[in-house]
């Protein structure tokens, strides 16, 4: 996904633009739901034969979810907590962590279970996605039926083959796409509408309390489907930072919006006039001779909505590294002109195969509805819960006005969370376990870097004593140039300067030791990249501070730490990395699973010479190993 500047800084032309891209980007995923969110309620709802009062019943709940979901929570509300710009997860786990002044466990393990639940959202998505816009083919001509898992995959490899190359010159055509996709949809229900004028009750909210109340506990088993509508939801805020709030806003309002009631509407005026039809009543809205254009044209809805959220894992991903929550990752830019279109080779494999075994495994959309809408609503009560504390400790409302306007949003929630729980036998533990085993990743990693560190320091040099005692040596050979060192604590000596002068029995004329840190916030300006201190004896000190959001670029810094007094030739300059290697030890400081754990993360890590950017003819690496 490209990252465009903000709209604040730019006339309506610009904002025409990014509310086409958020069109066609943001609202992918909510925006095919009417696919299937319809189908999968209705057939919840009808076990006991569908009445009038059903049908109307569910198109309310359906209507005013995303009323309170989409347009009151996310839209009107959530998306004023944005951290610079920038929303999502991960940004308001740093707008607490700025609130309290540090980063308490329990908000480091809604962190990793918001990122966890997203991934797993991320495999689902493409899968049911794609599958029930291909599924329509069957209703062109039965004999098309055995075609539809064959088709399915063949667009999905084609989709994550083509990450390697990126999507911005096809993205292009994502907005004119999805705004034809919305356009087609809208009137397609409008159409139906008057089929039975009677459906238009469902805009009245005591439709969707009564169905609610008139069934009681089996109501839960139609909010687990009735939730399908809503999920892509949590892209709104997202992606918030890629196209600025005012154009996600108007785009939700002016188009998708209406677009979707429409569609809810038409649907359930059509059902009321032909019962028949529910079993598919999306795709049997059209006359037969235009289904295969409506085929096509939802298959490319859902592929943009399935780049979409392969765009957002990647994003969310990269954001989750700059945190020290997963090893370094391989991160390739696929634009030279757009900073956000990336590119992570292994995050790719891993959701291109889980995308494919989940289609293979289940088969159907209407299978796998039943392991989608879990991780959705995991993450929207993270988000509700950590909106919370925002409101409590940075917008500083009172404990009563937050209670008044979040209570009623988390109780619909935990309903929501609840009634999908009733899927976890059926399909709803692929999610749960997609999760875990990402929660174990990151949990893992923390653990296991903070472990090191602490054993790094235990039997560690400080760097003053070091320069001290360099100061003092008169068997070192002084040679020209400069040599810059990585360091992770900057009151430790760098382990590649310690075995440089062990080994090599030399030192640099100028040394500089780097020490890089994340901010708590997205970009970081230039003014603020660097803090120099001047050491003794020929070393220099910079503290650089990179946003959660941006590369690690350090010649970049480097450079404008030459404009900041820093003298040095970088054509005369050795980076010197220590890559560490870890060896169990007798008395384990971590359980023995999490230590094999641990030790396979830290192999796979990505070269420090590309995550920093560094030119590769100019590093020296120097091995080190340790016991944990």
């Amino acid at each position: 996904m490209s990252a465009p500047p903000t709209v604040g800084q730019h006339g309506t032309g610009s904002v025409r633009t990014l509310v086409l891209g958020a069109i066609g980007v943001v609202y992918g995923d909510i925006g095919t739901s009417p696919i299937y969110a319809m189908r999968e309620s209705l057939h919840a709802a009808s076990h006991d034969g569908l009445t009038t009062e059903d049908v109307i019943g569910v198109i309310s709940i359906l209507i005013w979810t995303l009323i309170f979901i989409v347009s009151f929570k996310y839209v009107l509300l959530i998306m004023r907590a944005d951290n610079r710009g920038e929303g999502g997860t991960l940004s308001l786990v740093t707008l607490v962590q700025q609130a309290l002044g540090h980063r308490p466990a329990w908000l480091l393990a809604l962190g990793m279970i918001g990122v966890s639940l997203f991934f797993g959202d991320a495999i689902i998505t493409p899968a049911m996605s794609v599958l029930s816009a291909v599924e329509g083919m069957s209703l062109v001509t039965p004999t098309l039926e055995p075609y539809v898992i064959p088709v399915t995959l063949a667009i999905i490899s084609g989709l994550f083959i083509v990450q390697r190359w990126g999507t911005g010159a096809v993205s292009v055509l994502f907005g004119p796409i999805m705004v034809t996709w919305f356009v087609v949809i809208a009137v397609m229900g409008l159409f139906h509408i008057a089929d039975d004028w009677s459906i238009l009750w469902a805009l009245n909210p005591p439709y969707a309390a009564g169905f609610i109340t008139s069934n009681g506990l089996a109501t839960l088993i139609v909010l687990g489907s009735v939730f399908l509508a809503v999920t892509g939801g949590e892209a709104l805020y997202a992606d918030m930072g890629h196209f600025g709030r005012r154009p996600i806003r108007l785009a939700w309002i002016g188009l998708v919006w209406p677009a979707l009631t429409l569609s809810y509407l038409g649907q359930g005026g059509m059902i009321l006039a032909h019962p028949e039809r529910a079993a598919n009543p999306f795709f049997l809205m059209v006359p037969p001779w235009a289904l295969l254009p409506l085929v096509i044209l939802a298959t490319m809805a859902t592929v943009i909505a399935s780049q979409a959220v392969i765009s957002g894992a990647f994003s969310m991903i990269k954001q989750a590294v700059r945190m020290n929550l997963l090893p370094r990752l391989e991160i390739l830019h696929t634009s030279e002109t757009q900073e956000g279109q990336i590119y992570l080779p292994r995050i790719n494999a891993i959701l291109a195969v889980g995308v494919v075994i989940l289609v293979v495994v289940f088969g159907s959309s209407s299978s796998l509805a039943a392991a989608y809408g879990i991780a959705v609503t995991g993450d929207m009560v993270i988000t509700t819960v950590l909106a919370s504390f925002v409101f409590l400790r940075v917008w500083r409302w009172s404990v009563l006005m937050v209670m008044v306007v979040v209570l009623p949003l988390l109780v619909l929630e935990l309903m929501f969370l609840g009634s999908n729980a009733i899927k976890i036998p059926h399909g709803g533990w692929v999610p749960i376990l997609m999760a875990a085993i990402m929660i174990a990743v990151m949990w893992t990693w923390v653990r296991g870097t903070s472990h090191v560190q602490r054993q790094a320091r235990r039997h560690a040099t400080s760097t003053q004593a070091l320069i001290e005692m360099l100061g003092r040596s008169q068997r070192l050979v002084a040679v020209p140039g400069t040599a810059v060192f990585l360091s992770a604590d900057p009151d430790i000596a760098p382990g590649a300067l310690l075995h440089n002068i062990k080994h090599n029995h030399v030192l640099h004329e100028t040394n500089v030791i780097i020490c890089v840190a994340v901010a708590t916030r997205p970009y970081v300006s230039n003014t603020g990249r660097n803090t120099i201190t001047q050491l003794a004896n020929g070393f220099i000190r910079i503290d650089m501070r990179f946003g959660y959001m941006e590369e690690t670029n350090l010649p970049k810094a480097l450079a404008l730490a030459r404009r900041q007094g820093v003298k040095f030739d970088i054509m005369t300059t050795s980076f010197f990395l220590s890559r560490r290697s870890f060896r169990r030890s007798k008395s384990r400081g971590l359980p023995a699973w999490q230590e094999t754990l641990f030790i396979s993360l830290a192999k796979s890590a990505a070269s420090a010479t590309d995550f920093y950017h560094l030119p590769s003819s100019r590093v020296i690496v120097l091995g080190q190993q340790m016991i944990i």
